[in-house]
C-alpha cells in the first residue's frame, strides 16, 4: 500500500516507518522537523519504497498518486514543548493539522488514523480509564493546548466520518517508550535513563507517588497497525497501552538499579494539572483484536537503556 505517516521522524513515527517498510509498503514520511529528528530515519533514505517530505501539516498538502492510508502522528508530545512557548503551535498542529489531513484522506478515499492520547482523560476521576470516560481536563491550564487539541482532533475525525464519510480510526495512546526517543524531550523514561547514564541526579516532580502505565513501543505499533487495518465498521476510540501500573518513584529506582548508577533522586514541585493516576482499561483491544502487550517493563527498559547507551554520544545537550 501507499502510506503517508505525518510526524514520521518522531519517536512513534520512526518506529512505524521502519515496521511498515519491513512489511513491504511504500512509505511517505512527512515532518516539519520541529520535534522529530531525521537521523531517526536516515537508514531508510536508500530504500526505493521510502520518501521524505519536509512539510508542516498546519498548511494544506497536495500529493500526486494514490494514498491508501494516512497515519496522523504529527504533534509535539514533549511536555517542555507544549507547556512552554510552543503551546499555540501545539494546538494548531492538533486542530489545523487534523483538518488538512482529513481533507487529504477525503480526496484520496484513504483510511486515516489519528494518534490521540490518554491526555484526553486529563487528571482522571475514573481508574482505570475506559474509552467511555469523558475526562477531567482543565481547558485553561498549561497542558490544555495538548489535551484540548487532541480532544478537538477526535471531534473533527468523527464529524468527518459522520458528514463526509471518511474512513477513520482513533487510538488513545498511553505512555510509550523505546528506541528513537529523543533524550531531551522531557518524557519521564528518557529523562530518567539519560540522567542515570550520566550520573546526574534523577528529578522527580512531586513526591513520586503518581502512577503511570508504560507500554513498549513494539507493542504499541502492533495494535496501531491492527486498528488501521480493521473493518470499516470500527472507528474507535480505543485505548492502546500497557495496564501495568507503577509509581514514578518505582520507575526511577528500577532505572538506577539496572544501570547501576550512582544517581540520587531529588524532588521538585509538581507541575499544574499533572495527573495523579494513569492506567488504561484495554478490554476493548483484547476483545476486538486479541491484543495485549507482550513486553513487560523490565524487558522494555533493558532494550531502551541499550539504545541510549549506543546513541547518547551522538546527541547534543
Amino acid at each position: 500500500m501507499n502510506i503517508l505517516i505525518t510526524g514520521g521522524t518522531g519517536f512513534l513515527g520512526a518506529n512505524l516507518c521502519h515496521r511498515l517498510i519491513q512489511q513491504g509498503h511504500k512509505i511517505i514520511c512527512l515532518d516539519n522537523g520541529y520535534t522529530g529528528r531525521e537521523s531517526n530515519i536516515k537508514d531508510l533514505f536508500s530504500n526505493n519504497n521510502f520518501s521524505f517530505i519536509k512539510h508542516d501539516i498546519c498548511e494544506p498538502l497536495s500529493l500526486d498518486g494514490k494514498l491508501d492510508q494516512i497515519y496522523n502522528l504529527a504533534c509535539p508530545a514533549s511536555p517542555p514543548a507544549y507547556q512552554g512557548k510552543h503551546a499555540i503551535r501545539t494546538t494548531k498542529t492538533s486542530v489545523l493539522g487534523a483538518i488538512n489531513m482529513l481533507e487529504l484522506a477525503k480526496k484520496h478515499n484513504a483510511t486515516i488514523l489519528q494518534a490521540s492520547t490518554s491526555e484526553v482523560y486529563g487528571d482522571p476521576l475514573e481508574h482505570p480509564q475506559k474509552e467511555t470516560y469523558r475526562g477531567n481536563v482543565n481547558p485553561i491550564g498549561i497542558r490544555a493546548c495538548y489535551d484540548e487539541g487532541k480532544r478537538c482532533a477526535e471531534s473533527l475525525f468523527f464529524d468527518y466520518h459522520r458528514h463526509e464519510e471518511v474512513d477513520i480510526k482513533v487510538i488513545r495512546i498511553f505512555n510509550t517508550y523505546g528506541p528513537y526517543m529523543d533524550p531531551n524531550d522531557g518524557r519521564v523514561v528518557s529523562n530518567f535513563i539519560c540522567q542515570a547514564l550520566s550520573g546526574k541526579d534523577i528529578t522527580i516532580y512531586g513526591d513520586g507517588s503518581q502512577t503511570r502505565s508504560f507500554c513498549y513501543v513494539d507493542d504499541l505499533i502492533d495494535i496501531m497497525i491492527m486498528v488501521m487495518n480493521s473493518s470499516k465498521d470500527f472507528q474507535g476510540p480505543i485505548n492502546t497501552g500497557n495496564p501495568g501500573e507503577f509509581t514514578v518513584k518505582e520507575l526511577a529506582e528500577k532505572i538506577i538499579h539496572k544501570i547501576n548508577s550512582k544517581s540520587k533522586i531529588i524532588y521538585k514541585d509538581l507541575p499544574l494539572d499533572d495527573p495523579s493516576q494513569r492506567r488504561p482499561d484495554i478490554t476493548l483491544a483484547k476483545n476486538k483484536f486479541g491484543w495485549e502487550p507482550k513486553v513487560n517493563l523490565d524487558n522494555g527498559l533493558d532494550k531502551t537503556i541499550e539504545y541510549f547507551k549506543t546513541c547518547i554520544k551522538n546527541f547534543k545537550g
